[in-house]
């Protein structure tokens, strides 16, 4: 009987590529993203006054601040992490190292989590949508229209684009465990070979034994005339 595992598993994504082309460029993808989010952190705590992640009471009707100095420390190494995350990923994809890919597969599956999470309080709690839109800043557009659409409307919408996020991602995820699969079922297929390869050449006996020489007849006795 085959297991959901093996009915599942392939060796392309996206319909052409290979899974391991398909983790590489998915690694180098989140590299280029977290990258960029790190540069504009470095940008904002080097100059603060500049890029104004410090948001006045008076755009968001509350007292309080969207970022702060410990914040986007914590946020900048939360980047930099991805960025090894991600990083480690793509070798072990490149170098087929599968235990360099656990990681990334890990955060997969936490994002994943938080997603779903986002997803069913959307559900229990459908009002926390029209108190998020009340809270976001007066210049945010279209705030006003989205405020007076109807609340099923909004969870209806919502939920959709939630489910579309996770079947992406849950297909990412597929992507990275069969390129896992992949990866650690070549390097045990090797290891097999290569010690099935030095049994075979051990336990078998040495040609002499098996092919058995018949004994080479004496030569005929000289008489003499």
């Amino acid at each position: 009987m085959i297991s959901p595992w093996d009915r599942w598993y392939t060796t392309s994504c996206c319909l052409c590529c290979h899974v391991r082309t398909g983790t590489i460029i998915l690694g180098i993808w989140y590299m280029l993203i977290n990258a960029v989010v790190l540069l504009i952190l470095l940008s904002a705590l080097n100059d603060p006054v500049q890029y104004h992640y410090h948001l006045t009471s008076s755009e968001l009707g509350t007292d309080f601040d969207v970022m702060d100095d410990a914040n986007i420390c914590i946020a900048t190494a939360i980047s930099l992490l991805m960025i090894l995350i991600c990083g480690m990923a793509t070798y072990g994809a490149y170098k087929q190292h599968a235990a360099w890919i656990i990681p990334f597969f890990c955060y997969q599956i936490f994002d994943f989590a938080l997603n779903t999470l986002v997803a069913i309080s959307v559900v229990v709690y459908p009002n926390t949508i029209q108190d998020y839109l009340q809270q976001l800043p007066g210049t945010f557009p279209y705030k006003e229209d989205l405020m007076s659409t109807n609340n099923v409307c909004l969870v209806f919408a919502v939920l959709l684009f939630v489910g579309c996020i996770l079947a992406f991602k849950a297909y990412l995820i597929a992507c990275v465990w069969n390129c896992y699969r992949y990866v650690s079922g070549r390097g045990t297929t090797e290891v097999l070979v290569y010690v099935t390869t030095n049994d075979t050449t051990v336990l078998l006996p040495p040609y002499e034994e098996v092919v058995a020489i018949p004994p080479k007849e004496p030569p005929p006795q000289y008489v003499s005339a």
